[in-house]
């Protein structure tokens, strides 16, 4: 594979987002889903805690994640519902797309709130129907894979919720079930239907939009500031912090973007990520070759070229029936761990999270299927240069989910057909049918940020 450093056409950048909500037809799958998993299992209960940073699983039965405070739901097999709700989320559960009794929980809210009604957090849980003897699954946000643990009794949420579940359930089995959401091959929140990749895809490419107003923008002598004010998010929410970074990063222990000044010759990276997608790029503040130090001068040959023939590979071996396995293997074919020094697995599903989990791993027997969103994410790191990226998602689309987005959501998948088309036609990266880029920006990568006519594409071969 050659790859080309020249002029090229940019990408289309849309500027008509908006939100798309998700449906009641949705939600009610999703319910149907879990409680056919729920008796699968085997459990009598599924106990779904959430807060504001960890609230997707949560999300995915009620539509709504906790604000400020702590929440858990209870989920019996024989449909009870039951909600542990803090002072100021006590008002949601009436837009919960599924319906249950309430039970007012105060250790929930936050330190020096009212803790009336001063009830015991055994006898709340108790109230909810949990009872010596049953098969209660915890589900928090992590599914552990530890080969030295046993992981079903990793209990990811707090111990005083944890604790007292136990203390109820002395001769039954209090177990994680976050797999029911999360595993790498059957997890329910991996596979999306049409409105979900619809209401992501909105997400995503706002945030792929607001990148590229920072990359167009980027000058020497602008602050951090200045160019982190130019991603307009429009209120929605983060799922990573943003990053607006140049020279050296994390001085001071400050992670956010400061009022530093951009310099030619710095080391730069933006991210931004919505909930639907991450957009992110790493490069340098440079013109061309000469401007970078002498020690740097051969970063397009030792770093940039080879990564980029790495995310090429990524693109171009996903799709529908591809084994997971074989995606890692290619890249570290192409990038090889040992010389670059990648640590984590180059590529995971994404959604409400950044990262949900990853199929992408040595021995993974996962097979990629439609309706999965993958971010494509390695991140080389080479002593002596700056980082290079260029992460954004794709989603894989059979013809049946085809037909679906281009009858309900024409406006979406008109996008997402118009991106594929730019990376074939123009970048000449070789998706595979029915992989679909959910990013404005899927592929396009400026290795010298103030050379902004100039990208990488891949050498197409003369017939």
């Amino acid at each position: 594979m050659d790859i080309l450093y020249d002029k090229v056409e940019k990408p289309r950048i849309h500027r008509n987002y908006r939100p798309v909500n998700l449906t009641r037809k949705t939600m009610e799958e999703h319910y149907r889903n879990v409680l056919t998993c729920m008796k699968e299992q085997k459990l009598d209960a599924l106990m779904i805690y959430a807060d504001r940073e960890h609230g997707a699983n949560f999300a995915y039965l009620t539509g709504f994640e906790p604000r400020f405070e702590e929440a858990v739901l209870v989920l019996h097999t024989n449909g009870r519902v039951y909600f542990l709700l803090g002072n100021e989320n006590l008002k949601m559960s009436k837009y919960s797309f599924i319906q249950g009794t309430v039970l007012h929980t105060p250790y929930f809210s936050l330190p020096y709130q009212p803790m009336n009604p001063q009830n015991r957090i055994r006898d709340i849980l108790h109230e909810a129907g949990l009872e010596d003897g049953m098969k209660i699954g915890c589900v928090g946000w992590k599914l552990f894979t530890s080969a030295v643990e046993d992981n079903r009794y990793l209990i990811d949420i707090p111990e005083f919720i944890a604790a007292a579940v136990k203390d109820i359930n002395k001769n039954g089995q209090t177990i994680n079930a976050s797999g029911i959401f999360l595993d790498a091959g059957e997890g329910l929140r991996h596979i999306k239907n049409a409105n979900e990749i619809a209401h992501y895809e909105a997400a995503s490419g706002l945030a792929s939009a607001c990148v590229y107003q920072v990359l167009e923008a980027l000058e020497p002598g602008k602050t951090e500031l200045e160019l982190a004010g130019m991603m307009d998010p429009m209120g929605q929410p983060t799922s990573v912090t943003t990053i607006v970074a140049t020279g050296d990063r994390f001085t001071d222990a400050v992670v956010f973007p400061r009022n530093k000044e951009v310099q030619v010759g710095d080391r730069f990276s933006v991210t931004l990520g919505l909930r639907g997608g991450l957009t992110s790029r790493a490069a340098y503040v440079v013109k061309e070759e000469a401007q970078l130090s002498e020690e740097e001068k051969d970063f397009l040959k030792k770093v940039a070229v080879p990564y980029y023939k790495a995310a090429v590979t990524w693109y171009e071996t996903v799709g529908e029936g591809v084994r997971c396995e074989d995606i890692y293997l290619a890249v570290d074919e192409v990038l090889p761990k040992e010389m670059f020094h990648w640590t984590l697995n180059p590529g995971h599903y994404t959604d409400n999270e950044e990262w949900s989990a990853s199929p992408i791993y040595p021995g993974s027997p996962v097979i990629l299927r439609s309706g999965m969103m993958l971010q494509m994410d390695i991140i080389p790191a080479v002593p002596g240069y700056a980082g290079v990226g260029a992460e954004d998602g794709v989603v894989l689309v059979n013809e049946e989910l085809a037909e679906q987005l281009q009858s309900e959501y024409p406006r979406t998948w008109e996008r997402m057909q118009e991106r594929r088309d730019y990376m074939i036609h123009v970048l000449g990266i070789n998706l595979k049918d029915g992989v679909y880029p959910m990013s404005d920006l899927c592929g396009y990568l400026r290795p010298f940020l103030l050379e902004k006519d100039k990208a990488f594409t891949v050498l197409k071969e003369e017939a």
